[in-house]
C-alpha cells in the first residue's frame, strides 16, 4: 500500500536510511514497497538489494517536485519506466526543460497525482492519490467521480516524533530559516504503520485499495548487477577490438623492447589472452585513444595505479613503467577471477584536463558519458553550525560550538537539542557533488540507470557514487589533474623559449637514476618536485640517503599513513641503514619481501604475506586489496578476513604472537597504502621534476610558481629561484606578463601576484603592449590602458614604472596630475612628447620598497626578511654545521617557512621548517610542553634554542625555547603609530593540519627484529 516512501536520499527532507526503511517495512508486514525519493533515483540499487534480503518486492520511481510543490509520483513498471523518468529529469537538470504540473504521457510508468494537483482528466495509467487525512473529503460529488481511479497515498518520510522534528530541522536548513519561520514541511502522519492498519482506514472504499494493489502488482524492479554496462566495443565488434589491441600492443612492444626480448614477448601474449577472455579489449582501447589524443596535442600524461602492472599498458603508452624491471605482476591488475573491468588512473596538467574531458564527451556522446556522483555528508562542525542556526543561535555562540570540544559546551536545553539532533544527522547525505575524477562511458544511454545533474563545473554527473557504479557494472575511467605535470610541461616550454634547448622529458634516461639528480635526492634538495618536496618526504630521503630509483619507489609508499601507523616506516629506515642487524620474521618474509628487508611496503606485499604466510584463499586476498585501496564500502568484510587469517595461520603451525603481529601490520594498511606500480609511477614523475630542477632550476622554479606552487607558498619557490642564481625582479609594465616570466637569469614576477590588482587590468597591460609596443613613460601608459588611480598606485608602489628612472613619490604626484585632466585614450598618429613635471626631491628610506612589497605581494623581494630585523644577531650555528652538533644545544636565528600539526597522546605538537640567514632549510620539533610556554606567533623570524638530534644523517632541532623577533617599524608610517606595525601581519607561514590518530612510538609497537617461531 506504500506507493510514496522517502529515504534520506530525498536530501534535506527524508530522515530514514535505506536499510532502515526496508527494516521498518518488514516490521510493518509490508510485502511490496515503493521507493520514490524526491527528484532522484540515487538509492534504487541499494534499495533493491535490501528488499530482496528482507523478502520484500521492490518497486522504484520518483517523486517529482518543482521547488516545494509536489507535482506527481512516477512509479516504474519496468526498466523502461526508470529510463523514462530519468530522461525527463535529465532534460530538466541539464537543458532547463521545465517540469510541468501535468506529467508527459509515459509508456512504462504509472503516475499518481496528489489531490492538490488533480488534472482535469486522468489519462490511461494515471491515478489520483488520496492521503489518510483526505478520506473524509470523498463525500464531495466532484471527487466521487474519480473513485475508480483513486489510490492510497500514504507518504513515508520519518519514523517517530524525534525524526519528525529532524525532518523540520532539515527543511529549515534547506530554506536557511529558523524553525519558527519554517512554512513548508511534511504532515505529521507521514510515518509507516502496519499495512493492515493502513487498509483499515480505506475500508469504506475497497476500489482504492484494489487500484493501489493493481499498481504494485504491475510494477517490478529486478536489476542485473553482473553484466558489465561499460561501452562494449571500441570498434564495431569484440573480434575487431581484439585484433586492433593486438596490433597496437605488438607495435609498442617493438618500440619499448626491440625484437629479441623473449620475456617481454611471452608476457605480452599472456596478458592479451587474459584481456580478451575477460572482454576488456575495449577498456584498453578507449584509454589508448584518450592518450593518443593527448599525445597529438603535445600534452604530458602520467599513467599510474595498478594499470602500470600491465605490459600491454606500457606498450600502448598508457603507462611509462616497465613492469618487468620492477617485478610488477599482472595478476594484481587483472586475472581470470576478476570480473570487474580494470581501473586506469591517468593524470594531466590541471591546465589541460578540461581539453581531455571535452574530447571524451564529444567522442562518446553526452548521453553516454558522465562523471560519477558523490554524496557529501553532514560533518561534525557543519552539523553543529547548521542545526545551531536553525535554533536561532547568534554567530558568536555558533563559533564556540564549532571550535571548542563538546565537553566544554553549555548544558542548556537548546544546546542539548542541538547535540541530540546533530547526532542523528551524522552520516546523512547533505548534497550531491561530482566525483573528483571518475568518468563513466556506457554502452546504453546513462539515463537507463540514472538521471543526470549539471553541477557548476559544466560536466554532467550521475546521481549515484562510485561504489554503486561499480556494483551495477559501470567501471570508471579516472581522468585526474595535478599541478606537478604542469610544472614539467611548462618547464620544458620555458627551457625551449629561454635557452633554445629541447628537452625530451619522456626519455626514460632522464627520468630514472640520473647521477646528479640522485645526489640532490639523497640530500633532500627536492623543493618544487612532485610528491617529494614536503618536509616529511625530504627528511625521509635524507634518512635513507636515497640515491636511486628503486629506493625512491619504496620511499613513495612508506611515507603513506598506513606504513607509518604500523611502525614499519621507522623499521624500514633502520633496516635500510643497518642491513646486518635484523632477522626476517619468517622465511616467507625473506623469500617474498627481500627487496624491502621483509617490510610490507606495498599492497602487493600484504597480499603476498596473506597468501604465502597466512595461506588464505585468493578471494580473501582480493578483499584485502580492496580494503587497503579504500574501495570497500565498509571494513566489515575485513574483520571476517582477519578471523579467517588467524585461523588459517594456526593451521599452518605459526605461533599466535607472530600471526597477530603480522595481522596488526596488515590491518594498518587499510585505505592508506599504494600498490607498487602506483609508487613507481609517482617516482618517475618525481624524477622528471628533479631532473629539470637540477639542470634547469630557474625555468623549473618559474614553472612551479606559474602553476601556483605545490606544498609551499609562492615566496618559498621564489626563494629557491634566487638560491639557484635567479635575479628576482618586481613586476614591470614593459617586461612582466600575467604569469611570472624569465629572460636569461632575470625573473620578472607576474602581475598575478599583486593581490589587489584586477585581472582585467593585468590582461589589458599585456595585450596593449603586445599590440602597440612598450610603454614610453607613465603618461603613455595612462593614455593606452584604462586604469584608475587605485590600480595605478599599486603598479607604482610595486615599482612597475622603474624603467622611467623616476622615484615612486615623483610618479605618484605625476599620476594624480595626469588623472585629474581629461586624457584621450586612443593611438596617436604623431606621438606628442610627454610633459615633464619639475617636482621637489622626496627622500625615501631604503626599506620602504620592502614594506611596499610585503603589502602588495605578501613577502619582500628587494631584501631578505633578516634585513628587516631590529637585531643584528644571526645565531651561533648555521644549517650547514648542524650534523656536527648531535645532542648539543644550539641557538639559531631563522625565518619560518611552514609548520605541521601532529597529534600526540600528550597533546598537539608541531614540526617546523625554517631557513637560516644563508637560505638553507632545516627542521624543528616542538613538543606540547614546549609549545605551552613558547607557542608559534605567526610568520616571521624567530630566535630558536634547542637540542640537535641527528637521526640517520638527518638533523632535527628539538626546541626548548623560542621567540619571534621584532622587525623594524614600517618607515612609510613613521608618523602614524597605529600603522607602524600593521603590514607586518601580512608576513605568512604555511600551516598544515593533521586529523589522523597519533603514530605509535617504537616502545608502544614493540616490533621484533628477530625470527619468531618457524
Amino acid at each position: 500500500m506504500y506507493l510514496n516512501c522517502h529515504s534520506y536520499h530525498s536530501l534535506r527532507y527524508g530522515t530514514i536510511p535505506l536499510e532502515e526503511l526496508v527494516a521498518e517495512a518488514k516490521r510493518c508486514g509490508v510485502k511490496t514497497l515503493a521507493l520514490t525519493d524526491i527528484n532522484t533515483v540515487t538509492g534504487i540499487y541499494d534499495f533493491e538489494k535490501a528488499c530482496k534480503d528482507a523478502g520484500i518486492k521492490p518497486v522504484v520511481g520518483m517523486e517529482v517536485r518543482k521547488e516545494d510543490q509536489l507535482l506527481y509520483i512516477a512509479l516504474a513498471q519496468n526498466a523502461q519506466g526508470i529510463k523514462e523518468i530519468c530522461t525527463l529529469l535529465t532534460e530538466h537538470n541539464c537543458e532547463g526543460t521545465p517540469l510541468l504540473p501535468i506529467a508527459p504521457e509515459f509508456k512504462h510508468l504509472f503516475t499518481v497525482y496528489p489531490l492538490e494537483n488533480c488534472p482535469p482528466t486522468l489519462r490511461n495509467r494515471e491515478y489520483l492519490g488520496i492521503r489518510p487525512d483526505e478520506i473524509h473529503s470523498l463525500i464531495r460529488p466532484e471527487l466521487r467521480a474519480y473513485l475508480d481511479r483513486m489510490v492510497v497515498l500514504a507518504p513515508v518520510t520519518f519514523r517517530d516524533e524525534n525524526e519528525y522534528q529532524l525532518h523540520r530541522i532539515l527543511r529549515a536548513i534547506d530554506k536557511n530559516v529558523v524553525l519558527s519561520k519554517l512554512d513548508h514541511f511534511c504532515k505529521s502522519h507521514e510515518y509507516m504503520r502496519p499495512e493492515q492498519e493502513l487498509k483499515e482506514l480505506y475500508k469504506q472504499y475497497p476500489q482504492i485499495i484494489q487500484n493501489t494493489q493493481y499498481i504494485l502488482d504491475q510494477c517490478s524492479f529486478s536489476f542485473d548487477f553482473k553484466t558489465p554496462k561499460n561501452k562494449k566495443h571500441f570498434t564495431s565488434s569484440l573480434e575487431e577490438d581484439r585484433l586492433l589491441l593486438e596490433k597496437l600492443a605488438y607495435e609498442g612492444l617493438e618500440k619499448r623492447y626491440g625484437t629479441e626480448n623473449a620475456e617481454a614477448s611471452a608476457r605480452l601474449k599472456k596478458e592479451l589472452q587474459v584481456i580478451h577472455a575477460l572482454r576488456f579489449n575495449s577498456y584498453f582501447l578507449i584509454t589508448w585513444d584518450i592518450v593518443r589524443f593527448s599525445n597529438s596535442q603535445g600534452f604530458l600524461h602520467i599513467g599510474r595505479g595498478s594499470g602500470a602492472n600491465s605490459i600491454v599498458s606500457y606498450c600502448l603508452g598508457i603507462t611509462n613503467i616497465c613492469p618487468i624491471e620492477l617485478d610488477l605482476y599482472f595478476e594484481r591488475f587483472l586475472n581470470l577471477n576478476r570480473k570487474s573491468p580494470p581501473d586506469f588512473d591517468i593524470d594531466w596538467s590541471w591546465k589541460e584536463r578540461d581539453i581531455i574531458l571535452d574530447y571524451i564527451f564529444k567522442k562518446y556522446g553526452k548521453h553516454h558519458v558522465a562523471f560519477c556522483g558523490t554524496n557529501v555528508e553532514f560533518k561534525y562542525r557543519s552539523i553543529l553550525r547548521e542545526v545551531g542556526k536553525v535554533f536561532g543561535l547568534p554567530k558568536e555562540e555558533l563559533d564556540v560550538l564549532t571550535n571548542s570540544p563538546q565537553s566544554t559546551h553549555d548544558q542548556n536545553s537548546v544546546v542539548q537539542q542541538i547535540h541530540f539532533y546533530g547526532s542523528l544527522l551524522e552520516k546523512f547525505p547533505n548534497q550531491r557533488s561530482m566525483h573528483a575524477c571518475g568518468i563513466l562511458i556506457s554502452e546504453e544511454p546513462l539515463t537507463t540507470y540514472s538521471a543526470l545533474e549539471m553541477p557548476p563545473k559544466g560536466f554532467p554527473i550521475v546521481q549515484f557514487d562510485m561504489h554503486v557504479a561499480e556494483e551495477i557494472g559501470l567501471e570508471k575511467f579516472d581522468i585526474l589533474s595535478q599541478r606537478g605535470i604542469g610544472h614539467i610541461n611548462d618547464s620544458v616550454k620555458l627551457i625551449r623559449e629561454n635557452q633554445g634547448i629541447e628537452v625530451d622529458i619522456r626519455n626514460p634516461a632522464l627520468s630514472k637514476d640520473e647521477a646528479q639528480a640522485n645526489v640532490y635526492l639523497s640530500q633532500g634538495k627536492t623543493i618544487g618536485c612532485f610528491y617529494i618536496e614536503s618536509p616529511a618526504m625530504r627528511g625521509l630521503l635524507r634518512r635513507l640517503k636515497c640515491d636511486n630509483y628503486r629506493t625512491l619507489v619504496a620511499a613513495s609508499s612508506i611515507i603513506r599513513p598506513g606504513v607509518a601507523q604500523s611502525g614499519m616506516m621507522r623499521e624500514y629506515i633502520f633496516r635500510h641503514n643497518n642491513p646486518g642487524q635484523f632477522e626476517y620474521f619468517h622465511p616467507v618474509f625473506e623469500e617474498h619481501l627481500g627487496e624491502t628487508y621483509g617490510i610490507m611496503v606495498y599492497q602487493e606485499d600484504v597480499i603476498r604475506v596473506a597468501l604465502y604466510y597466512g595461506g588464505i584463499a585468493e578471494a580473501d586476498g582480493d578483499i584485502l586489496r580492496r580494503a587497503m585501496s579504500g574501495k570497500g564500502r565498509s571494513l566489515s568484510a575485513l574483520q571476517r578476513v582477519k578471523d579467517n587469517f588467524l585461523a588459517s595461520c594456526a593451521k599452518q603451525g605459526h605461533p599466535e604472537d607472530l600471526s597477530r603481529e603480522v595481522y596488526r601490520q596488515i590491518e594498518s594498511f587499510a585505505g592508506y597504502s599504494f600498490c607498487k606500480a602506483h609508487s613507481a609511477s609517482y617516482a618517475v614523475e618525481s624524477y622528471q621534476s628533479l631532473y629539470l630542477k637540477v639542470y634547469y632550476p630557474l625555468e623549473f622554479m618559474v614553472a612551479v610558481i606559474n602553476n601556483q606552487g605545490g606544498f609551499y607558498r609562492t615566496e618559498v619557490y621564489i626563494h629557491e629561484a634566487r638560491m639557484s642564481g635567479g635575479n628576482i625582479l618586481n613586476p614591470c609594465v614593459n617586461k612582466s606578463k600575467v604569469e611570472t616570466s624569465i629572460y636569461g637569469k632575470d625573473i620578472y614576477l607576474g602581475f598575478m601576484h599583486l593581490q589587489s590588482l584586477e585581472a582585467r587590468i593585468m590582461n589589458e597591460i599585456v595585450v596593449e603592449r603586445d599590440r602597440n609596443g612598450e610603454y614610453l613613460d607613465l603618461e603613455d601608459f595612462i593614455k593606452r590602458v584604462p586604469v584608475g588611480l587605485e590600480a595605478l598606485e599599486i603598479l607604482i608602489f610595486i615599482g612597475a614604472f622603474r624603467f622611467t628612472g623616476k622615484s615612486k613619490n615623483e610618479l605618484l604626484v605625476q599620476a594624480r596630475l595626469l588623472l585629474t585632466k581629461a586624457i584621450i585614450r586612443a593611438p596617436e598618429l604623431i606621438q606628442a612628447p610627454s610633459k615633464e613635471y619639475t617636482l621637489p626631491k622626496l627622500e625615501r628610506s631604503p626599506f620602504e620598497d620592502a614594506f611596499d612589497e610585503i603589502e602588495l605581494l605578501g613577502f619582500p623581494v628587494s631584501c631578505s626578511p633578516f634585513d628587516l630585523l631590529k637585531t643584528k644577531y644571526r645565531g651561533s650555528v648555521l644549517v650547514k654545521d648542524l650534523v656536527h652538533h648531535h645532542k648539543k644545544e644550539v641557538k639559531m636565528l631563522a625565518y619560518l617557512i611552514s609548520r605541521k600539526h601532529v597529534p600526540t597522546k600528550l597533546g598537539t605538537m608541531y614540526f617546523g621548517t625554517w631557513i637560516d640567514v644563508e637560505g638553507q632549510y632545516f627542521d624543528t620539533a616542538h613538543f606540547p610542553n614546549s609549545l605551552k610556554q613558547y607557542p608559534f606567533q605567526g610568520g616571521g623570524c624567530y630566535l630558536l634554542k634547542g637540542i640537535v638530534e641527528v637521526d640517520y644523517h638527518f638533523p632535527t632541532v628539538t626546541i626548548t625555547r623560542m621567540a619571534r623577533l621584532p622587525f623594524i617599524p614600517d618607515p612609510r608610517y613613521i608618523h602614524d603609530k597605529d600603522r607602524e606595525y600593521k603590514v607586518h601581519e601580512q608576513i605568512r607561514e604555511d600551516i598544515s593540519l593533521t586529523q589522523r590518530a597519533p603514530y605509535p612510538q617504537a616502545h608502544e609497537i614493540g616490533l621484533p627484529r628477530w625470527r619468531l617461531g618457524s
